[in-house]
């Protein structure tokens, strides 16, 4: 996602919760800052890679709705898409997930769409990361997820 994005021409900054280096196999993710650090009106937009589910911090739902109701651009990935459903965010909208997750109470009064990228105004999800297009045989959505929230940014932009 972060080279899509700088191929685009814009910059990069990646915050984690503990601001700590992220690693998993033999890639290593050194972030700029913590999560709790960042100032939602100073990026363009902000993308969420696929998680594991039981990560969803207080400080990911303050960043998410602030971003929000300033109309920045908000992406999220397969796990990543829960951030958007317990902030609320989906509320109406048409959402991705690999699964239909509409039983579940945090996708409550969300529209479940299916597991390709998603746009309902500026949130944009996608229902397959890498791991689980390896894992089931679906087509990974991050070339397009990520091509989409770049997309929106710069329309706003004109």
């Amino acid at each position: 996602m972060s080279e899509i994005i700088k191929q685009s021409g814009f910059n990069v900054t990646i915050a984690t919760i503990s601001g700590e280096v992220l690693s998993a196999g033999s890639v290593n993710v050194k972030p700029d800052l913590k999560l709790s650090e960042v100032n939602v009106e100073e990026y363009a937009g902000f993308i969420f890679p696929c998680m594991v589910l039981d990560l969803v911090t207080p400080e990911m739902i303050t960043l998410v709705k602030s971003a929000a109701n300033k109309g920045i651009p908000i992406a999220a990935q397969a796990g990543s898409v829960l951030i958007f459903a317990r902030a609320g965010l989906l509320n109406g909208k048409k959402y991705a997930l690999n699964v239909d997750a509409s039983m579940n109470p945090d996708f409550e009064g969300g529209i479940y769409s299916g597991r390709g990228v998603v746009q309902d105004g500026i949130i944009i999800t996608s229902g397959v990361c890498p791991w689980i297009a390896k894992e089931a045989g679906f087509q990974d959505g991050t070339q397009t997820l990520t091509q989409t929230l770049i997309d929106t940014i710069k329309a706003q932009a004109k």
